[in-house]
């Protein structure tokens, strides 16, 4: 009889609560945003500093690190949406990420 109740409960698919897939797009986006900037205004104050360029390297630093964040963030933005895009259809067919990952049993 238990072992009924263990087979199922290894059957059913664990379900994610409805805020997670949001949340972790938006955490992977902040970053994204804000790791370049932070370290481009350390390590543009540093170079200034060492070589006596102020703000030159400052501002190079910033602007590499604007076209790093835009970067990573339109890549990670058509992650997402080629994401979304897959579960759409994969709904429209009738069938789960889960049931696809597993052919279908």
């Amino acid at each position: 009889m238990d072992t009924n109740k263990d087979i199922n409960k290894k059957n059913t698919i664990k379900e994610v609560p409805f805020w997670q897939p949001a949340m972790i797009m938006f955490l992977k986006l902040s970053v994204w945003i804000a790791a370049p900037i932070i370290i481009a205004l350390y390590l543009g104050e540093w170079l200034d500093q060492k070589f006596a360029t102020k703000p030159w390297l400052f501002l190079s630093c910033i602007s590499l690190a604007f076209v790093v964040s835009l970067t990573g963030l339109i890549k990670n933005t058509f992650q997402e949406l080629e994401k979304l895009d897959n579960n759409s259809k994969n709904k429209s067919d009738g069938n789960s990420p889960e049931q696809l990952n597993h052919g279908g049993k």
